[in-house]
């Protein structure tokens, strides 16, 4: 019997976080070894592993689809993979980690110096998992709540204030004061933390600061999300090069970190972002924003059916947070459609299932209407995972279904023109004032797609055998 720890961890920080853990305790209790879980979620950690708990440990699971710090567990033997494998068979994983884990090295460091990056030696698999899209989801994961409480406290001011209450008119009043607070700071945050995030899940520590500063640059010259995406990846990969070509004195190491690393690549990054980088991309971000300010008819109707599908391809997995890291990124450039699209398609999956458990009852075991039920509430949160139990279990009726019955909930959403200034949230975002532009016809394409979806779970699966 092994004594396991384990950390799981998702970009939004919600439902697969919490289902790998499920899966990674439910498959460690199989095979009859013993695991704590710590699950970094949105909320932040939860049941954290403490250093007597590490020390116990035979082995360390990460499942995580972001960048984790690993330095507390050198010397132990780790193992690395994404959220997906726990969720789709916990006790395989807990068999393939106990048999490849490999121990975990932390570089020679001198008193009061950095510790280096860990170099751990990965299967072919796990490298492939912590390459670009990783990072990117690390940085879209940190600047989930700027964009979050950013948009609310904008809403609430238009709400307070009306339309204009940037003006001069309303200057001192509450309304105002919250709009400054959410626009000004909330906002003026999000590119410069995406693309610091994305730098530190690629260069650890050191390439915080000049990510962090290449976003900045990035929103000063008009580059925005893309600049900020370009200014994150491209801080990232210069600051490992730099750790990885500078050598110094072992007595001299512990300045790479706080002063020749943060130095070099902020002076490298935002000279290419100023005379290299940064004007292509912030004419790219100007014609996309252009194109899609001006979209309209068919063309709305199309990025919304793309949007749509992509959204319940599947259901949180790489495909649907690219559609989402899309939208999220220009509400930066006060464009707001495509996030309106995307939440309401991401909500349709788990509310069409439901429907459909309710409807078309004889199409579903007991355990599966009873398992719509949690569907509801994780589709009017906005919480796509929740349709993958019935995906998993007859994925060629259910995914061809929720995608139909998304993409046209995204499509109605674009061609209604409707708006969303708040990422996330679901149903619980809508009463907020000027969350949403069009909230009737908002509503309109939600419950369409549901039923839609619901229709066609019913046409396509066969009534269960009793």
């Amino acid at each position: 019997m092994a004594n396991i720890v384990a950390i799981t961890s998702c970009p939004t920080g919600i439902a697969h976080t919490f289902m790998a853990a499920e899966g990674l305790e439910q498959g460690a209790a199989k095979l009859g070894h013993t695991i704590k879980v710590e699950t970094q979620g949105s909320v932040g950690a939860q049941n954290q592993l403490s250093a007597e708990d590490i020390a116990r440990a035979d082995i360390v699971i990460i499942a995580a689809d972001t960048s984790i710090d690993k330095s507390r567990f050198s010397g132990k033997r780790l193992f690395e993979t994404g959220t997906k494998a726990a969720i789709n068979d916990g006790a395989a994983l807990v068999t393939t980690a106990l048999a490849q884990a490999q121990v975990l090295q932390a570089a020679a460091s001198s008193s009061g110096s950095y510790a280096e990056q860990v170099k751990d030696a990965k299967a072919q698999q796990s490298a492939a998992r912590t390459g670009p899209y990783k990072h990117l989801m690390t940085g879209v994961s940190y600047m989930i709540p700027f964009v979050v409480a950013g948009g609310l406290l904008i809403a609430i001011g238009f709400g307070l204030g009306g339309i204009y209450v940037y003006d001069d008119a309303h200057k001192g009043t509450l309304g105002q004061i919250l709009f400054l607070i959410g626009a000004k700071s909330g906002f003026a945050l999000m590119v410069p933390i995406l693309s610091g995030y994305i730098a530190y899940s690629i260069a650890d520590r050191p390439g915080l600061a000049p990510g962090m500063i290449s976003g900045m640059i990035a929103g000063a010259i008009g580059a925005g999300f893309l600049g900020g995406i370009a200014g994150g990846f491209i801080a990232g990969y210069t600051v490992k090069w730099l750790n990885q070509t500078i050598k110094l004195p072992r007595t001299l190491e512990g300045l790479k970190p706080v002063l020749i690393l943060p130095l070099l690549g902020t002076t490298i990054v935002g000279l290419l972002m100023y005379y290299v980088v940064g004007e292509p991309v912030a004419a790219i971000l100007a014609a996309i924003s252009t194109w899609l300010k001006a979209m309209q008819g068919s063309s709305a109707l199309l990025l919304g059916v793309l949007l749509g599908g992509m959204m319940a391809f599947d259901m949180g997995g790489p495909v649907n947070k690219a559609a989402y890291a899309f939208a999220t990124g220009l509400i930066a450039s006060e464009i707001y459609a495509p996030m309106a699209a995307v939440m309401a398609a991401g909500m349709t999956p788990p509310l069409g299932i439901a429907l459909a458990t309710f409807v078309f009852r004889n199409r579903f075991s007991n355990d599966e209407r009873e398992a719509g039920k949690a569907a509801a509430a994780l589709g009017i949160s906005f919480i796509t995972e929740g349709a993958i139990p019935f995906a998993a279990k007859d994925p060629f009726r259910v995914i061809p279904s929720i995608m139909v019955g998304s993409a046209i909930t995204g499509a109605l959403s674009m061609v209604f023109g409707c708006e969303l200034r708040v990422p996330h949230g679901g149903v619980f975002v809508l009463p907020m004032p000027n969350a949403v532009t069009g909230l009737g016809s908002y509503i309109v394409a939600i419950l369409v797609g549901t039923v839609v979806t619901a229709v066609l779970l019913g046409a396509l699966k066969k009534p269960v055998q009793v």
